[in-house]
């Protein structure tokens, strides 16, 4: 909020009042000033006339429904592509000319429709998964309203209301808020119930710990997290009660700017770098298939259009419909065949692969695209707590007493977990405690509400994650020698011996003037104590002793002051939070006190402005420093990031030493390095002169106290440099940048249901090594992609070949729309997807990122596939021409089943035939049918053509089987990398091979693609025309090796222009 918040000032839509730039600062002013403001009295309230008009004024408090697109709008977004618009349009041709052709009746009625029609499923079935995606985003403003408060007691007309509803909370209402409470609106905390509050927000703000709150008021110009006097909606009281003034409701609320920021976020979605690459190749794409369409009607046009030449001009212009009809059938086939319609399918089909692939590492894949850009990821944004930490409170370090009172003793204590059995202290001595050690472990663990319990996740807290980790302490300490031996079973032993041992009997609560908590405890000879932990600077501030080692108590000097002083400042300067422990045995007016509300040392309990006399001429007995640790394999995941050419960066609502402490132990940042001017604060860098100078640095940043809107304003300027950004992160904070981020992951642990349905991929293991091993998967997955996309383009280049030809040579048409529209589906579909499992290349993540607008077909693997191309096109005419001009090919007879032989001039001028005179043409057998022309003779090169245009369709399916053994390297050649370094490939060509016979061989499937049953010798035929396409790559593959070993990698240069 004020001028360091969420854009006040800046206009949003919330359906009733905008939001004023001169917002009033409730955190800046003191209580009086506020209740002026808001004209209420904190006892009596705001009457129901006030109320009625603060409804009207400001709304109810609930977040805005944002109407997302119609179902309709969603459906007609999804043909706002290239290709499927080119789709579209052949199937209606298609469709219309089927139509026009049904006139006829009989068998090609029914093959003319199966083309549109499947045609028209595909589109369908696209449209439905990009409906049900899209849909999707709305989820994360669905989730972010189950946050809100449903109820709150508040005060009105001098009467205390419970179970009020919140979204009836106007600006000014007077609320109370008790432990577990969910705030239910921006509030300015007016007066304190307990003698401490402590509210959990580092969903909203980042903070791994919960924060105390208090009535005093701060500087205006603080931060989210600066503001101690305010309460922010969606937030949860987990200490203590208190009394508060609404200052901001609904969509004006903190909770509710992240609302309108991922809406914002959600319609600036970008597409992935895949999809902008096959959009620009369908628009390509669309300009070839124009080009060659107009190529062939114009090569064609003698056909359909005569004229006589009279006098030098054309006169008598003749137009023959039917022939124009054709040769439009013709350009709609190279349609078909120039798309490769499979090629969504096999991708959908890949990316799919590739989630369950990431699942097995912990990378659950919400969005199937996300797979792909991860891949090309340059740049990683992580979240401090949770991600690069375990988000688990631990000690690191134990400050004992020594032998006299200008010595201590350190010891280093392992573990970065709740688990007891995680690590161990070292130097330990183990049984025999001495009795300053059986001190500290005692205070640790009595002076002391959190407990740990082992659950399907492992092991977790309850209770403040501080005094968790002291009691995993406690039982890493052990148990003091004839204190009997530490139960296996019992994972919390040591700390239920020591409440045995000594039971509590009266708790003095923490508050921030004393910054100390302490309980008053009975030992069974019935001697009481006073166990206290707190900062160290307060309990020497209130200590007159300190206890050595051996157990004995001399006078605390400035000395042994200024020697403990130094320890603090050691464990401090490395980011540890420290704790002190002290204590007092018999505590004056509490030495006969047993817990009895009847004891007059009972009402000193009560107020807690007696707890600092209580707490006085204390012994000191140690201190621990406690930290969030980081992860053990994230200082390796970080290596492998620079390693990958990907750079890290920290961004976190945590304070600013304790984040670069993290850094500088994980990688991020040398242990000397200095990074006064990498690591700023969110504030310092939005005042910055050059952010995206500052951005463009190539090492690790850090980004402290980030707000909400700093996440976003750097990831947004990441992206206007040319990164493609990750970006983690677990809050309701994190929402708007992790929708904004090309990659958003959320925590599947401590991430939010937020924050979960804003991410495009939720990390199961909440690990930050996990993303480097998906990062390497999506690249993997990439490459995988590019064979498959540049076997089906190849394919189709040779399909658009072969009707080319046969359009420029003049010879009846080799394949039909509805053969191709099968190929490119089905028959090339099972080779595709099994090129998706390739094997990595083990060197994957040595390699820098390839940049988003690195093109999927280089100029070289274009022309060797244009040449592949005109080899297949060549291949699947020239068969069909062997068929009519031949009777034998390299030794293959091919004249037993009696067809007859024409000269290649007949051939290609069969539109002519008619004028032939003495032209029969004798019966011929294909399976068990006899084709007889007796009637028509000329029908021989239209009817008759069905088994030179089965030869043709099997060459094109045997050839593009054999192609895909080429798609297993860019490079490499067969005789290195062998056909079974994937033998889901060969089994995927055994399927398709095996699909092919089922439409030659089954009646019903051979009548609808117009196609018969071949012979042995005619299998032999389309083998030897179609293996040499091996041949011709191996060639092409060793001409490219050759030539890439004196040329430099472009993606070795610098990812970004300085």
């Amino acid at each position: 909020m004020g001028k360091g918040a969420q854009n006040y000032g800046k206009k949003e839509s919330t359906g009733k009042t905008a939001l004023d730039p001169n917002q009033y600062p409730a955190w800046a002013k003191d209580i009086q000033e506020c209740e002026q403001n808001y004209q209420v009295d904190s006892k009596f309230g705001l009457t129901d006339g006030e109320v009625e008009k603060r409804l009207k004024k400001y709304g109810k408090n609930e977040l805005e429904k944002h109407e997302g697109q119609s179902i309709f709008r969603l459906i007609l977004d999804q043909f706002n592509d290239t290709l499927v618009r080119i789709l579209l349009a052949a199937a209606v041709i298609s469709f219309v000319l089927a139509w026009y052709d049904g006139d006829e009746g009989g068998e090609m009625e029914i093959t003319a429709f199966v083309e549109p029609l499947v045609i028209f499923l595909i589109l369908i079935v696209n449209a439905i998964v990009g409906v049900w995606q899209e849909s999707n985003a709305e989820k994360a403003l669905e989730a972010l309203k189950e946050i809100q408060s449903e109820q709150a007691t508040v005060i009105r007309n001098g009467r205390k209301i419970s179970s009020f509803p919140a979204k009836e909370l106007v600006p000014g209402d007077i609320v109370e808020l008790r432990v577990g409470d969910k705030v239910p609106a921006d509030m300015r905390v007016i007066s304190l119930i307990s003698s401490t509050l402590r509210v959990e927000q580092g969903s909203l703000t980042g903070e791994s710990e919960a924060v105390s709150k208090t009535t005093k008021p701060v500087h205006e110009e603080s931060d989210i997290q600066g503001k101690k006097c305010m309460v922010f909606a969606g937030t949860t009281v987990v200490n203590g009660n208190c009394i508060c003034l609404v200052t901001e409701t609904g969509m004006n609320t903190e909770i509710g700017k992240v609302h309108a920021q991922i809406q914002e976020a959600a319609e600036n979605e970008e597409d992935t770098p895949l999809k902008k690459k096959l959009n620009e190749f369908g628009e390509v794409l669309t300009m070839l298939i124009g080009l060659i369409c107009l190529l062939v009607w114009l090569i064609n046009v003698k056909y359909f259009l005569t004229w006589d030449n009279v006098d030098g001009w054309p006169r008598n212009f003749k137009f023959s419909f039917e022939k124009c009809t054709y040769y439009f059938e013709i350009a709609v086939a190279l349609a078909v065949a120039a798309i490769p319609e499979g090629l969504p399918a096999v991708i959908t089909t890949c990316l799919a692969l590739g989630t369950r692939k990431m699942a097995q590492k912990n990378a659950l894949v919400r969005k199937l695209p996300s797979v792909e850009t991860l891949g090309c990821t340059t740049v990683i944004c992580s979240d401090k707590t949770g991600t690069l930490t375990t988000n688990q409170m631990a000690v690191a370090k134990l400050v004992a007493m020594g032998h006299g009172p200008n010595v201590v003793r350190s010891f280093n204590v392992e573990g970065t977990t709740y688990n007891p059995l995680d690590g161990k202290i070292q130097d330990w001595p183990a049984g025999m405690m001495d009795a300053n050690l059986q001190t500290i472990a005692k205070i640790a663990a009595l002076a002391n509400d959190a407990g740990i319990e082992q659950s399907e996740k492992g092991y977790v807290a309850s209770g403040m994650p501080t005094e968790a980790a002291l009691k995993v302490l406690v039982e890493k300490m052990g148990l003091p020698a004839g204190f009997g031996s530490r139960s296996s079973s019992d994972i919390m032993a040591c700390s239920n011996e020591w409440s045995k041992i000594e039971s509590r009997i009266a708790t003095l609560e923490f508050d921030r003037d004393r910054k100390s908590m302490g309980v008053i405890v009975s030992s069974k000879p019935g001697r009481n104590s006073l166990l206290v932990k707190g900062a160290v600077e307060n309990l020497l501030e209130r200590s007159s002793h300190v206890q050595l080692l051996d157990g004995s108590v001399v006078e605390l000097d400035s000395r042994a002051k200024t020697v403990i002083l130094n320890s603090l400042n050691e464990l401090s300067s490395s980011a540890l939070r420290v704790l002190g422990f002290a204590y007092k045995e018999d505590p004056p007016e509490f030495t006969t006190y047993d817990g009895d509300e009847d004891h007059p040392a009972h009402n000193l309990l009560l107020d807690p402005a007696n707890y600092s006399k209580i707490e006085s001429n204390l012994v000191f007995a140690g201190l621990a420093g406690l930290r969030d640790p980081p992860r053990k394999e994230v200082r390796q995941a970080i290596e492998d990031c620079r390693a990958a050419g990907i750079q890290v960066i920290v961004i976190t609502g945590d304070n600013k030493n304790t984040a670069e402490a993290i850094c500088r132990e994980i990688g991020v940042f040398g242990q000397h390095e200095d990074i006064r001017a990498k690591s700023l604060t969110g504030r310092e860098f939005m005042d910055h002169h050059d952010q995206k100078g500052h951005l463009a640095y190539k090492g690790g940043l850090l980004f402290s106290r980030a707000e909400p809107r700093h996440k976003q304003e750097i990831v947004r300027l990441l992206k206007d440099l040319g990164e493609v950004v990750a970006m983690t992160g677990d809050g309701v904070n994190d929402a708007p940048a992790l929708k904004l981020a090309d990659i958003g992951i959320a925590m599947g642990i401590a991430g939010t249901e937020v924050a979960k349905e804003a991410s495009d991929m939720v990390l199961a293991d909440d690990n930050f090594s996990t993303i480097v091993a998906a990062v390497g998967e999506g690249r993997s997955i990439y490459n995988n992609m590019k064979a498959f996309i540049r076997y089906m383009i190849s394919s189709n280049i040779g399909e658009v070949a072969s009707i080319f030809l046969t359009a420029a040579i003049g010879i009846p048409e080799g394949l039909i729309p509805v053969q191709l529209l099968w190929v490119n589906l089905v028959t090339d579909g099972p080779p595709a997807t099994a090129l998706g499992f390739n094997p990595p290349d083990k060197y994957i993540m040595k390699k820098a990122p390839r940049r988003s607008d690195d093109s999927l077909i280089s100029a070289w693997i274009l022309f060797r596939y244009l040449v592949i191309g005109l080899y297949v096109g060549i291949a699947t005419v020239g068969v069909f021409i062997i068929w009519y001009t031949h009777d034998s090919f390299f030794g293959i007879d091919l004249s037993q089943d009696g067809h007859t032989l024409v000269a290649y001039s007949q051939l290609a001028n069969w539109g002519q035939c008619k004028t032939w005179e003495n032209f029969t043409v004798s019966p011929f057998t294909a399976g068990d049918r006899v084709f007889n022309f007796d009637s028509n003779p000329c029908d021989y090169f239209q009817g008759g053509k069905v088994k030179a245009m089965t030869l043709s369709l099997s060459v094109l399916v045997a050839i593009e089987m054999f192609n895909s053994l080429n798609a297993l390297s860019e490079d490499e050649s067969l005789l290195t990398m062998p056909p079974w370094v994937n033998p889901w490939l060969l089994i995927a060509m055994s399927v398709s091979f095996g699909l092919h016979f089922l439409i030659l061989y089954v009646p019903f499937l051979a009548q609808v693609f117009g196609i018969v049953p071949l012979s042995f010798n005619e299998w032999l035929l389309v083998l030897a025309v179609a293996l040499p396409v091996i041949l011709i790559d191996e060639v092409l593959k060793f001409v490219g090796r050759l030539t890439s070993g004196s040329q430099t990698d472009p993606r070795s240069s610098k990812r970004k222009s300085e």
